[in-house]
């Protein structure tokens, strides 16, 4: 259906995507939250949370949505809860994970998910969570997860950030 999907590559992430990972997220983040957060959430947010985080990007459990050479998505996850790193036996945390805002529902976002799900599963992860944007929540449903509630994610002293917890039970 879509031609580009033919020749998507999902791979893990290097040191040396991080400058085309970090655009992406610059690019793509402001042009797919602004229809779900007010401007004056998105002023102090956006310049937190669109950066790539170069510990991610080196854990091998990150990766990238390639086309012919352009970075197209990425997105991982970790053992360790974003923020505080908090770990709980057999759980993973869903982390940064973007579509070019230009190439959203065409696949790429759920072929890098099922990457990044497989991967999870295959080091003996039993429970995703998933802090997801507003935005992202209905796209997460589509994967499984489900809904916990509504979070205010800190960002920073005095900077909280409004998502929805979510979780995917693995087998």
């Amino acid at each position: 259906m879509f031609p580009f999907m033919d020749h998507l590559l999902i791979r893990p992430a290097t040191r040396a995507d991080f400058a085309a990972v970090d655009r992406l997220l610059a690019d793509s983040y402001p042009r797919l939250l602004a229809k779900d957060y007010a401007p004056s959430i998105l002023v102090t947010a956006l310049p937190i949370i669109s950066r790539a985080r170069p510990e991610l990007i080196a854990s091998g459990r990150y990766f990238v949505a390639e086309d012919a050479g352009d970075i197209v998505g990425a997105g991982g996850w970790s053992d360790g809860a974003p923020g505080d790193g908090t770990r709980t036996p057999a759980t993973g945390h869903i982390r940064h994970v973007v579509t070019d805002y230009r190439l959203q529902r065409q696949g790429i976002g759920r072929r890098l998910m099922g990457a990044v799900i497989a991967d999870a599963q295959g080091t003996g992860v039993r429970v995703l969570d998933c802090l997801s944007t507003l935005t992202a929540q209905a796209f997460y449903e589509s994967l499984g997860f489900r809904a916990i509630g509504p979070v205010a994610v800190p960002l920073h002293p005095g900077i909280a950030f409004p998502a929805i917890q979510m979780a995917l039970h693995l087998a």
